[in-house]
Protein backbone atom coordinates (compact mmCIF):
# COMPACT_ATOMS: atom_id res chain seq x y z
CA UNK A 1 0.00 0.00 0.00
CA UNK A 2 2.80 2.40 0.84
CA UNK A 3 4.26 1.81 -2.57
CA UNK A 4 0.96 2.75 -4.25
CA UNK A 5 0.67 5.95 -2.25
CA UNK A 6 4.22 6.83 -3.24
CA UNK A 7 3.38 6.52 -6.99
CA UNK A 8 0.21 8.54 -6.52
CA UNK A 9 2.09 11.40 -4.91
CA UNK A 10 4.71 11.30 -7.71
CA UNK A 11 1.96 11.39 -10.30
CA UNK A 12 0.18 14.31 -8.63
CA UNK A 13 3.39 16.27 -8.29
CA UNK A 14 4.23 15.65 -12.00
CA UNK A 15 0.81 16.79 -13.12
CA UNK A 16 1.06 19.89 -10.96
CA UNK A 17 4.46 20.75 -12.44
CA UNK A 18 3.18 20.30 -15.98
CA UNK A 19 0.22 22.58 -15.26
CA UNK A 20 2.48 25.16 -13.67
CA UNK A 21 4.96 25.01 -16.56
CA UNK A 22 2.20 25.23 -19.15
CA UNK A 23 0.68 28.25 -17.41
CA UNK A 24 4.08 29.92 -17.23
CA UNK A 25 4.75 29.22 -20.91
CA UNK A 26 1.32 30.50 -21.90
CA UNK A 27 1.89 33.69 -19.92
CA UNK A 28 5.31 34.19 -21.52
CA UNK A 29 3.95 33.58 -25.02
CA UNK A 30 1.12 35.97 -24.36
CA UNK A 31 3.58 38.62 -23.26
CA UNK A 32 5.74 37.92 -26.37
CA UNK A 33 2.84 38.27 -28.79
CA UNK A 34 1.66 41.42 -27.01
CA UNK A 35 5.15 42.88 -27.41
CA UNK A 36 5.12 41.89 -31.08
CA UNK A 37 1.67 43.36 -31.51
CA UNK A 38 2.69 46.63 -29.85
CA UNK A 39 5.83 46.74 -32.02
CA UNK A 40 3.91 46.12 -35.20
CA UNK A 41 1.23 48.59 -34.27
CA UNK A 42 3.70 51.39 -33.73
CA UNK A 43 3.26 54.24 -36.15
CA UNK A 44 5.84 56.53 -37.60
CA UNK A 45 5.34 59.85 -39.24
CA UNK A 46 7.27 60.71 -42.39
CA UNK A 47 7.53 64.43 -43.00
CA UNK A 48 8.34 65.79 -46.45
CA UNK A 49 9.50 69.40 -46.17
CA UNK A 50 9.97 71.18 -49.53
CA UNK A 51 12.66 73.85 -49.86
CA UNK A 52 10.05 76.36 -50.86
CA UNK A 53 7.29 77.64 -48.61
CA UNK A 54 4.83 75.14 -49.86
CA UNK A 55 2.71 72.76 -47.89
CA UNK A 56 4.48 70.19 -45.71
CA UNK A 57 3.38 66.58 -46.32
CA UNK A 58 3.01 64.14 -43.46
CA UNK A 59 2.67 60.39 -43.87
CA UNK A 60 1.85 58.08 -41.00
CA UNK A 61 2.80 54.47 -41.52
CA UNK A 62 2.88 51.49 -39.18
CA UNK A 63 5.71 48.97 -38.80
CA UNK A 64 3.61 46.17 -40.24
CA UNK A 65 2.96 48.31 -43.33
CA UNK A 66 6.68 48.90 -43.70
CA UNK A 67 7.32 45.15 -43.43
CA UNK A 68 4.60 44.41 -45.99
CA UNK A 69 6.00 47.04 -48.41
CA UNK A 70 9.50 45.65 -47.95
CA UNK A 71 8.23 42.13 -48.52
CA UNK A 72 6.45 43.30 -51.68
CA UNK A 73 9.68 44.87 -52.92
CA UNK A 74 11.56 41.63 -52.21
CA UNK A 75 8.96 39.60 -54.11
CA UNK A 76 8.97 42.04 -57.03
CA UNK A 77 12.78 42.05 -57.08
CA UNK A 78 12.86 38.26 -57.06
CA UNK A 79 10.32 38.09 -59.90
CA UNK A 80 12.33 40.67 -61.87
CA UNK A 81 15.61 38.77 -61.51
CA UNK A 82 13.91 35.45 -62.35
CA UNK A 83 12.32 36.99 -65.43
CA UNK A 84 15.64 38.55 -66.46
CA UNK A 85 17.40 35.19 -66.13
CA UNK A 86 14.61 33.48 -68.09
CA UNK A 87 14.75 36.16 -70.79
CA UNK A 88 18.54 35.90 -71.02
CA UNK A 89 18.31 32.14 -71.39
CA UNK A 90 15.63 32.51 -74.06
CA UNK A 91 17.73 35.15 -75.84
CA UNK A 92 20.71 32.77 -75.78
CA UNK A 93 18.51 29.99 -77.18
CA UNK A 94 17.26 32.30 -79.92
CA UNK A 95 20.85 33.28 -80.79
CA UNK A 96 21.85 29.62 -80.94
CA UNK A 97 18.83 28.83 -83.13
CA UNK A 98 19.74 31.76 -85.40
CA UNK A 99 23.28 30.41 -85.72
CA UNK A 100 21.98 26.95 -86.52
CA UNK A 101 19.56 28.41 -89.01
CA UNK A 102 22.37 30.29 -90.74
CA UNK A 103 24.46 27.11 -90.85
CA UNK A 104 21.48 25.22 -92.27
CA UNK A 105 20.90 27.90 -94.90
CA UNK A 106 24.61 27.78 -95.81
CA UNK A 107 24.45 23.97 -96.08
CA UNK A 108 21.34 24.23 -98.26
CA UNK A 109 23.07 26.76 -100.49
CA UNK A 110 26.06 24.46 -100.81
CA UNK A 111 23.68 21.59 -101.55
CA UNK A 112 22.03 23.64 -104.31
CA UNK A 113 25.44 24.44 -105.79
CA UNK A 114 26.44 20.77 -105.64
CA UNK A 115 23.16 19.74 -107.28
CA UNK A 116 23.71 22.31 -110.02
CA UNK A 117 27.27 21.09 -110.59
CA UNK A 118 26.10 17.48 -110.51
CA UNK A 119 23.42 18.28 -113.07
CA UNK A 120 25.99 19.89 -115.38
CA UNK A 121 28.24 16.83 -115.06
CA UNK A 122 25.24 14.60 -115.71
CA UNK A 123 24.39 16.55 -118.86
CA UNK A 124 27.97 16.08 -120.08
CA UNK A 125 27.82 12.39 -119.22
CA UNK A 126 24.49 12.11 -121.02
CA UNK A 127 25.89 13.67 -124.19
CA UNK A 128 29.04 11.54 -124.16
CA UNK A 129 27.07 8.38 -123.43
CA UNK A 130 24.60 9.06 -126.24
CA UNK A 131 27.43 9.84 -128.66
CA UNK A 132 29.31 6.70 -127.64
CA UNK A 133 26.24 4.49 -128.03
CA UNK A 134 25.54 6.06 -131.40
CA UNK A 135 29.14 5.44 -132.51
CA UNK A 136 28.99 1.85 -131.33
CA UNK A 137 25.69 1.40 -133.19
CA UNK A 138 23.72 0.15 -130.19
CA UNK A 139 19.93 0.27 -130.13
CA UNK A 140 18.84 3.28 -128.05
CA UNK A 141 15.33 1.94 -127.88
CA UNK A 142 16.50 -0.97 -125.76
CA UNK A 143 18.43 1.24 -123.34
CA UNK A 144 15.63 3.73 -122.70
CA UNK A 145 18.04 6.66 -122.84
CA UNK A 146 16.14 8.39 -125.63
CA UNK A 147 13.10 8.85 -123.44
CA UNK A 148 11.94 12.45 -123.27
CA UNK A 149 11.09 12.18 -119.59
CA UNK A 150 14.58 11.04 -118.83
CA UNK A 151 16.17 13.97 -120.60
CA UNK A 152 13.67 16.61 -119.54
CA UNK A 153 14.82 16.71 -115.93
CA UNK A 154 18.12 18.24 -116.99
CA UNK A 155 16.32 21.50 -117.87
CA UNK A 156 16.74 22.81 -114.32
CA UNK A 157 15.53 26.27 -113.41
CA UNK A 158 16.60 28.37 -110.41
CA UNK A 159 14.33 27.56 -107.51
CA UNK A 160 14.78 28.12 -103.78
CA UNK A 161 12.40 25.34 -102.84
CA UNK A 162 14.34 22.49 -101.24
CA UNK A 163 11.87 19.99 -102.62
CA UNK A 164 12.98 20.99 -106.12
CA UNK A 165 16.58 20.02 -105.35
CA UNK A 166 15.45 16.74 -103.80
CA UNK A 167 13.32 16.01 -106.85
CA UNK A 168 16.29 16.74 -109.12
CA UNK A 169 18.45 14.36 -107.11
CA UNK A 170 15.80 11.64 -107.28
CA UNK A 171 15.46 12.01 -111.03
CA UNK A 172 19.23 12.04 -111.43
CA UNK A 173 19.40 8.82 -109.42
CA UNK A 174 16.78 7.27 -111.71
CA UNK A 175 18.75 8.37 -114.79
CA UNK A 176 22.04 6.99 -113.48
CA UNK A 177 20.33 3.71 -112.58
CA UNK A 178 18.97 3.49 -116.13
CA UNK A 179 22.45 4.21 -117.54
CA UNK A 180 23.94 1.16 -115.84
CA UNK A 181 22.85 -1.26 -118.56
CA UNK A 182 24.18 0.87 -121.46
CA UNK A 183 27.51 1.27 -119.66
CA UNK A 184 27.63 -2.49 -119.13
CA UNK A 185 26.88 -2.91 -122.82
CA UNK A 186 29.77 -0.58 -123.69
CA UNK A 187 32.01 -2.59 -121.35
CA UNK A 188 30.96 -5.80 -123.08
CA UNK A 189 31.69 -4.28 -126.49
CA UNK A 190 35.09 -3.03 -125.32
CA UNK A 191 35.88 -6.43 -123.82
CA UNK A 192 34.99 -8.11 -127.10
CA UNK A 193 37.08 -5.56 -129.01
CA UNK A 194 39.95 -6.09 -126.58
CA UNK A 195 39.67 -9.84 -127.16
CA UNK A 196 39.75 -9.24 -130.93
CA UNK A 197 42.78 -6.94 -130.58
CA UNK A 198 44.58 -9.58 -128.55
CA UNK A 199 44.01 -12.01 -131.47
CA UNK A 200 45.28 -9.50 -134.07
CA UNK A 201 49.04 -8.70 -134.23
CA UNK A 202 48.65 -5.15 -132.99
CA UNK A 203 51.20 -4.90 -130.16
CA UNK A 204 54.68 -3.41 -130.53
CA UNK A 205 56.99 -6.43 -130.83
CA UNK A 206 59.70 -5.20 -128.44
CA UNK A 207 58.93 -5.08 -124.74
CA UNK A 208 58.53 -1.57 -123.34
CA UNK A 209 57.75 -0.02 -126.75
CA UNK A 210 61.43 0.74 -127.35
CA UNK A 211 63.25 0.75 -130.68
CA UNK A 212 62.85 2.59 -133.97
CA UNK A 213 62.26 1.65 -137.60
CA UNK A 214 65.37 1.15 -139.74
CA UNK A 215 63.66 -0.35 -142.80
CA UNK A 216 60.00 -0.21 -143.79
CA UNK A 217 57.84 -2.64 -145.75
CA UNK A 218 58.18 -2.52 -149.56
CA UNK A 219 60.90 -2.00 -152.15
CA UNK A 220 64.25 -0.98 -150.66
CA UNK A 221 68.00 -1.38 -151.45
CA UNK A 222 69.57 -4.65 -150.36
CA UNK A 223 71.96 -3.83 -147.45
CA UNK A 224 74.68 -6.10 -148.93
CA UNK A 225 74.39 -5.67 -152.72
CA UNK A 226 72.52 -2.36 -152.93
CA UNK A 227 70.16 -3.84 -155.55
CA UNK A 228 66.43 -3.12 -155.19
CA UNK A 229 64.51 -5.92 -153.54
CA UNK A 230 61.13 -6.47 -151.89
CA UNK A 231 61.41 -6.10 -148.10
CA UNK A 232 58.57 -8.28 -146.73
CA UNK A 233 58.51 -6.85 -143.23
CA UNK A 234 59.81 -4.03 -141.06
CA UNK A 235 63.15 -3.81 -139.27
CA UNK A 236 63.22 -2.41 -135.70
CA UNK A 237 66.49 -1.66 -133.91
CA UNK A 238 67.40 -0.77 -130.32
CA UNK A 239 71.15 -0.46 -131.15
CA UNK A 240 71.92 -3.45 -128.94
CA UNK A 241 71.29 -7.16 -128.64
CA UNK A 242 69.36 -8.88 -125.87
CA UNK A 243 66.18 -6.78 -125.63
CA UNK A 244 63.10 -9.00 -125.16
CA UNK A 245 60.85 -9.68 -128.18
CA UNK A 246 57.18 -10.35 -127.44
CA UNK A 247 54.33 -12.04 -129.28
CA UNK A 248 52.18 -9.34 -130.90
CA UNK A 249 48.98 -11.41 -130.48
CA UNK A 250 47.68 -14.61 -128.87
CA UNK A 251 48.53 -17.70 -130.87
CA UNK A 252 50.43 -20.96 -131.25
CA UNK A 253 54.07 -21.30 -132.25
CA UNK A 254 53.97 -23.11 -135.62
CA UNK A 255 57.70 -23.16 -136.34
CA UNK A 256 61.08 -22.27 -134.88
CA UNK A 257 64.24 -22.63 -136.90
CA UNK A 258 67.55 -21.27 -138.13
CA UNK A 259 68.64 -20.03 -141.59
CA UNK A 260 72.37 -19.14 -141.72
CA UNK A 261 72.05 -17.19 -145.00
CA UNK A 262 68.62 -15.73 -144.33
CA UNK A 263 66.51 -15.13 -141.20
CA UNK A 264 68.96 -16.65 -138.71
CA UNK A 265 67.06 -17.71 -135.58
CA UNK A 266 63.39 -17.09 -136.27
CA UNK A 267 59.91 -17.89 -134.87
CA UNK A 268 56.59 -18.17 -136.73
CA UNK A 269 53.34 -17.85 -134.73
CA UNK A 270 49.88 -18.73 -136.06
CA UNK A 271 47.04 -16.48 -134.79
CA UNK A 272 43.27 -16.33 -135.17
CA UNK A 273 41.58 -14.99 -138.32
CA UNK A 274 44.32 -16.35 -140.64
CA UNK A 275 47.18 -14.20 -139.28
CA UNK A 276 50.80 -15.36 -139.05
CA UNK A 277 53.75 -13.40 -137.68
CA UNK A 278 57.48 -13.98 -138.18
CA UNK A 279 60.28 -12.76 -135.84
CA UNK A 280 63.77 -13.10 -137.36
CA UNK A 281 67.52 -12.59 -136.57
CA UNK A 282 66.91 -13.50 -132.88
CA UNK A 283 69.85 -13.90 -130.54
CA UNK A 284 68.00 -16.78 -128.85
CA UNK A 285 64.53 -18.34 -128.82
CA UNK A 286 62.46 -18.93 -125.67
CA UNK A 287 59.50 -20.86 -127.13
CA UNK A 288 59.03 -24.25 -128.78
CA UNK A 289 56.96 -25.45 -131.71
CA UNK A 290 53.34 -26.13 -130.69
CA UNK A 291 53.47 -23.87 -127.62
CA UNK A 292 50.54 -21.55 -126.91
CA UNK A 293 51.61 -17.95 -126.30
CA UNK A 294 49.78 -14.87 -125.08
CA UNK A 295 50.01 -11.36 -126.43
CA UNK A 296 52.96 -9.65 -124.74
CA UNK A 297 54.72 -12.92 -123.79
CA UNK A 298 58.49 -13.00 -124.40
CA UNK A 299 59.43 -15.38 -127.26
CA UNK A 300 63.11 -14.45 -127.76
CA UNK A 301 65.74 -11.70 -127.77
CA UNK A 302 67.05 -9.25 -130.35
CA UNK A 303 70.17 -10.45 -132.14
CA UNK A 304 72.03 -10.33 -135.43
CA UNK A 305 71.97 -13.97 -136.57
CA UNK A 306 71.68 -14.95 -140.22
CA UNK A 307 72.04 -12.40 -143.04
CA UNK A 308 72.17 -9.27 -140.90
CA UNK A 309 74.30 -6.14 -140.61
CA UNK A 310 73.61 -5.51 -136.90
CA UNK A 311 71.30 -6.27 -133.97
CA UNK A 312 67.68 -5.74 -134.99
CA UNK A 313 64.30 -7.48 -135.32
CA UNK A 314 62.89 -8.36 -138.70
CA UNK A 315 59.09 -8.57 -138.17
CA UNK A 316 56.53 -9.83 -140.72
CA UNK A 317 52.73 -10.18 -140.79
CA UNK A 318 51.00 -12.66 -143.15
CA UNK A 319 47.29 -13.16 -143.81
CA UNK A 320 46.97 -16.60 -145.28
CA UNK A 321 49.57 -16.78 -148.06
CA UNK A 322 49.73 -12.99 -148.50
CA UNK A 323 52.37 -10.84 -146.84
CA UNK A 324 51.08 -7.43 -145.61
CA UNK A 325 52.57 -4.27 -144.14
CA UNK A 326 52.90 -4.82 -140.33
CA UNK A 327 52.91 -1.07 -139.72
CA UNK A 328 49.16 -0.85 -140.42
CA UNK A 329 48.39 -3.31 -137.63
CA UNK A 330 50.81 -1.75 -135.18
CA UNK A 331 48.79 1.46 -135.56
CA UNK A 332 45.61 -0.29 -134.35
CA UNK A 333 46.80 0.11 -130.78
CA UNK A 334 48.92 3.27 -130.55
CA UNK A 335 49.56 3.01 -126.79
CA UNK A 336 52.21 0.30 -127.11
CA UNK A 337 53.19 -1.48 -123.91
Amino acid sequence: MAQVHHYKRFENNLVQKVKTGSAWFAVRMGMFFRLIGRFLSRRYTIVLVPHSEKRVYNFRISVISIILVFACFLVLGGVFFWYSALTGSARGGITEHDSRLKDTQLSLEQLRNEVTQLSRSARSFEAVLSSTLLTLGTDHGTTGLASGDRYSFFNLQGNDDVRKELDDIRQLSVYLASAVEPVKEIGTILDSQSAILSEIPSMWPIRGGIGHFTTFFGMSPDPFSGAPHMHTGIDISTYRAGDPIVATADGQVSYTGYEPNGFGNYVIIRHQHGFYTRYAHLLSIRVATGQQVKQGETIGYIGSTGRSTGPHLHYEVHIGSDVVDPYKYLNIRPNVR
